[in-house]
């Protein structure tokens, strides 16, 4: 017999079931705690609207393009404003080919964005977090680089256009003025453009690979601009091949080809300059991949 002062065991507690997961969520994870985070595995797309919403949101990326568009349309209307005012003899030539001074200082705008695209990174720090967001270092690069060349190549393209439309109709009145074929009018705005954005993929690769950006902006602003100063004072036979060879690759000349206006007889002709630098973007992207890969952040 049981008294009212003797202490009765406690009734056992029946074992409490881990929480389901949500319909479609994630399964619970050790001790039924289930994250509120959806979990998925990721994929390009992914990488890619992260490095939109990068590109999109930084003031680098308005300023440099706000520059190329001031120097690309602003020098084109200038050009072609004094060419029209004073009647000049144009002597059989296309009025597309002066668009070619703008772009070539336009280019100077795009290889800066290219290499601020992944330098900036590693100079913030930043490129640590978007490793640890996608550890698929080949993915990162790979988005970068698709994201650029869009965005490049497509403000190449509206600026160029805009440049061939004003060329033509202010400089169709002058003497010798020669009519721009479809041809003309595809180099002078698709192929230009293609080669502006490809040659910022060359600088983008220069930008991982240096991880610097006043030194990669710096090689670049060479590749571009130093061929062609050394063949200017090039004054020996000595030198006259490796003159004419610089003059030939040189980035200005090939811009003068795609615009049918070369600076020599020799060298590149036709769509040969795309081929070129799609050769030499191929080539900067692989080592860029390489070193991405191999080296720590």
């Amino acid at each position: 017999m049981t008294t009212p002062y003797q202490q009765q065991p406690p009734a056992p507690v029946a074992p409490q079931a881990p929480p389901a997961a949500p319909v479609g969520g994630p399964p619970a994870g050790p001790g039924g705690y289930t994250s509120p985070i959806p979990v998925r595995p990721t994929h390009l797309g992914h990488a890619l609207a992260s490095e939109w919403t990068k590109i999109k949101s930084v003031r680098s990326t308005m300023w440099t393009l706000g520059v190329l568009v001031v120097l690309v349309v602003g020098i084109g209307f200038a050009t072609a404003a004094g060419l029209s005012s004073g009647d000049t003899d144009l002597d059989g030539e296309s009025p597309l080919t002066f668009g070619f001074f703008g772009v070539l200082l336009g280019i100077l705008c795009v290889i800066t964005l290219g290499v601020l695209v992944i330098s900036s990174e590693y100079g913030t720090g930043m490129i640590r977090t978007t490793l640890t967001a996608c550890p698929s270092r080949a993915r990162v690069l790979t988005a970068k680089a698709i994201v650029f060349f869009l965005v490049a190549f497509t403000v190449t393209l509206a600026c160029t256009g805009l440049v061939a439309l004003m060329m033509d109709s202010m400089l169709s009145g002058n003497p010798g003025v020669a009519e721009p074929t479809g041809e003309d009018w595809f180099k002078a705005t698709v192929g230009i453009s293609l080669y502006v954005a490809m040659l910022g993929l060359v600088a983008l690769s220069v930008g991982a690979l240096i991880r610097h950006s006043a030194g990669a902006i710096t090689i670049m602003i060479g590749v571009v601009l130093l061929p062609l100063v050394l063949a200017v004072f090039m004054q020996s036979e000595s030198l006259a091949d490796l003159q004419e060879g610089l003059l030939n690759y040189s980035v200005p000349n090939q811009l003068g080809v795609l615009y049918s206006n070369s600076v020599t007889d020799s060298g590149p002709s036709g769509w040969e300059p795309l081929g070129i630098i799609t050769a030499v973007t191929a080539a900067a992207l692989v080592a860029a991949y390489s070193a991405l890969d191999r080296r720590d952040v």
